[in-house]
């Protein structure tokens, strides 16, 4: 199956990815929750208050407010777990360690403990319900559980990187393929394991990264790292307004009082042929703007980016010229998913943010 049709059936109906590219760091100890309070961009300790499960989205920042990483942030039982992109896991507990002075806490990464899959898409509540209850089909946005698929313990999260309804799924590598195979198997009865059908696909990460760009979802080490303000990302659903102090709050205080940043993440329609670099430098009307960060050949959108340019320049319809050709600022998402429908169809009025 091309590409094109891993795409299709994804956001037709659901997606199975291999997400080895993630990681996971455990946060321990008796100071754990004052400590990662005084860390994170969220409101840890709302997380403690709330039942065992809760989670979050929230961003460690460098003291002179730049994103470190962004974070998948849970509470379950006495730990809290970070998820990451794996790679960058040992610079976020290098990042982390150094603000533990006399603190009870301990860092551990788990990355090699699971191994973990994605289920994404409009179809991925249906087969989560048939496969594991109402215990995952109702978790709000960001919740993790522990529950069991085909007999395997599985650690399961609700959030994705398509823009569609997804979960992310957890488990020792010898459970793996029991997992994979019941996936399948609900939502294509009789198919083998290998089997692709109409209410499945194996997708690849290239198929994963298109979904990703089209929803407009920032990747840390491309959209996000030590250059970038959580507001220029445009990440206010990482950022607590009413907590204590953290790591780079003052700037990121500051920056909120005064209501802008020089620069803004935008997308991008390209009206070229060829898919520019990644890293070519954007212009309009003679003047250095930004840059390309991702860039993307859409099944149905056709070439599209995501980039940072100076916020004279972030208004929709505004061309910039690059090395080849030309690109047309537009809005954010390029394709709108179904996860937010997904989620209001479990309650509008349930808690989804802790903090």
């Amino acid at each position: 199956m091309n590409v094109a049709d891993m795409v299709s059936t994804t956001r037709r109906s659901a997606g199975l990815f291999d997400m080895t590219h993630r990681g996971l760091l455990e946060v321990r100890g008796g100071d754990r929750v004052r400590w990662l309070d005084g860390m994170i961009s969220r409101d840890v300790e709302a997380l403690e208050k709330a039942e065992s499960g809760a989670g979050c989205y929230a961003v460690l920042l460098t003291n002179r407010g730049a994103i470190v990483a962004d974070l998948h942030v849970a509470r379950l039982g006495d730990v809290f777990l970070l998820e990451t992109l794996r790679s960058e896991v040992a610079n976020v507990r290098r990042t982390l360690e150094r603000f533990i002075i006399a603190d009870d806490v301990e860092l551990l990464d788990r990355s090699d403990d699971f191994v973990a899959i994605g289920l994404e898409g409009p179809g991925a509540r249906e087969l989560m319900g048939k496969l594991a209850g109402p215990e995952v089909t109702e978790l709000d946005e960001e919740a993790w559980v522990e529950t069991e698929i085909a007999g395997i313990e599985v650690l399961v999260a609700a959030f994705g990187y398509t823009g569609e309804v997804g979960f992310q799924i957890r488990m020792k590598p010898e459970g793996r393929r029991v997992v994979e195979e019941a996936l399948v198997a609900a939502a294509n009865p009789g198919e083998a394991v290998a089997g692709i059908g109409d209410s499945i696909v194996r997708a690849d990460f290239e198929a994963l990264e298109i979904l990703r760009v089209e929803a407009g979802i920032p990747m840390l080490g491309r959209e996000l790292d030590e250059q970038v303000l959580p507001p220029e990302a445009q990440l206010d659903r990482a950022i607590s307004t009413d907590k204590g102090c953290y790591v780079g709050q003052e700037i990121v205080a500051r920056l909120r009082a005064r209501g802008q940043v020089n620069h803004l993440l935008v997308g991008f329609r390209l009206d070229s042929s060829e898919l520019p670099a990644i890293d070519s430098r954007l212009s309009s009307g003679g003047r250095a703007t930004g840059e390309f960060t991702s860039i993307a050949l859409s099944p149905t959108e056709g070439p599209i980016a995501l980039g940072y340019v100076r916020r004279e320049h972030s208004e929709i319809g505004t061309r910039v010229e690059f090395e080849g050709g030309h690109a047309t600022v537009v809005s954010l998402p390029f394709v709108s998913g179904g996860a937010r429908q997904g989620l209001d169809d479990v309650g509008e009025d349930r808690a989804r943010d802790p903090s």
